[in-house]
């Protein structure tokens, strides 16, 4: 899987990642592997991606850190469990060799902050710090899936130690393209967009995900 976005020409690949905090991995008895399983996906990654780097051109590896399963503005989880449950999976990436964290696909923002709580935490008692990438999804109607605009999201997460922030998931570049105008105006970060190809839709070309990447990749020129 590594090797295929690398040959594709990414400069930056993903860990396996997404689902390894031990909150999650407590679904399936894994609990106490956490950071031995996030470690190990870091390294497999970091392996691929030293393959593909030369003098002129390197690859880096970006440490996935997905929402989980519970989310702590509904009361499933204590904030505090969930941080401690960040941090042990932010220590095991950055053990294993990622070159940044990407906090992804956040869908509450107390979630949101619970994460980089934890990875806060990792960076005290490692005395070591790396980038952070702080992403969150809209949903359809337009907010994330508890109710926060893009604009409140910016607000609620800008204070934290996060080098860039933006939105992932969810739905497609064309869905995105308000939300992206309004962080490009509003957001003192650079700013993050990695969309899926589009909400589901038999009349939508193949390509339609290509046709809307120099709208994207041209903020804040046209879309503001």
């Amino acid at each position: 899987m590594h090797r295929d976005y690398l040959e594709a020409g990414c400069d930056v690949i993903e860990t396996d990642s997404f689902g390894g905090t031990s909150v999650v991995l407590a679904e399936y008895g894994l609990q106490d592997r956490a950071y031995e399983i996030n470690a190990e996906s870091a390294r497999i990654a970091k392996r691929m991606a030293d393959d593909y780097s030369h003098s002129g051109r390197l690859r880096f590896v970006a440490g996935s850190m997905g929402p989980g399963t519970k989310l702590p503005s509904l009361g499933h989880i204590r904030f505090e469990d969930l941080a401690q449950s960040y941090e042990i999976q932010a220590r095991g990436l950055i053990d294993g060799g990622a070159d940044l964290l990407c906090v992804e696909t956040c869908q509450d923002i107390l979630q949101a902050k619970a994460a980089l709580y934890g990875i806060a935490s990792c960076f005290q008692q490692l005395r070591k710090r790396i980038p952070i990438i702080a992403s969150v999804t809209i949903e359809s109607m337009g907010t994330m899936l508890l109710g926060t605009e893009i604009s409140a999201a910016l607000t609620s997460l800008e204070p934290y130690d996060i080098d860039v922030l933006g939105l992932n998931c969810a739905t497609g570049p064309k869905e995105m393209s308000d939300h992206i105008r309004t962080l490009s105006g509003l957001s003192p970060l650079p700013i993050f967009v990695m969309p899926n190809a589009g909400m589901p839709e038999k009349r939508r070309r193949p390509c339609a995900l290509s046709s809307y990447a120099g709208r994207i990749y041209a903020v804040p020129h046209s879309l503001c």
